[in-house]
């Protein structure tokens, strides 16, 4: 097999040296989503649910992109730099993936690239 790597044309664009995705096999790992509006590549206004809002539009971009959808994710992290915020955020995921919720782990950091409160990586099936 071989490791496929992807920069989206439609999502937020990278902030360091990495690919939007790397595709192996029949399985996306798609790189952390932050709440970046990609028509103008600058963090959203507003508080943590706005980014989490736009973080996981940006999925959906960009496994569409990829012929998946946010059915197709098997895994999630979600990364925040508050855990108060836990049961909002929660609230908008439960949207986001309804109603074949992936596997999940939720972590507290310090801090986020671009000063924002929440980031989300995804693992997803390819569609065939």
């Amino acid at each position: 097999m071989e490791k496929i790597c992807f920069k989206t044309a439609k999502g937020p664009a990278a902030v360091g040296p990495y690919s939007t995705a790397t595709i192996y096999g029949d399985t996306i790992y798609l790189s952390g989503m932050i709440g970046i509006d990609p028509a103008v590549q600058k963090p959203v206004e507003g508080d943590t649910l706005a980014q989490a809002k736009q973080a996981f539009a940006n999925i959906e971009t960009v496994l569409g992109e990829l012929g998946a959808t946010m059915d197709d994710v098997l895994k999630t992290t979600v990364y925040l730099t508050d855990i108060g915020e836990f049961a909002a955020v929660n609230q908008l995921y439960a949207e986001a993936f309804a109603p074949n919720f992936p596997a999940r782990t939720c972590v507290e950091v310090a801090k986020l690239p671009m000063g924002l409160s929440i980031e989300v990586e995804c693992i997803a099936r390819v569609r065939k």
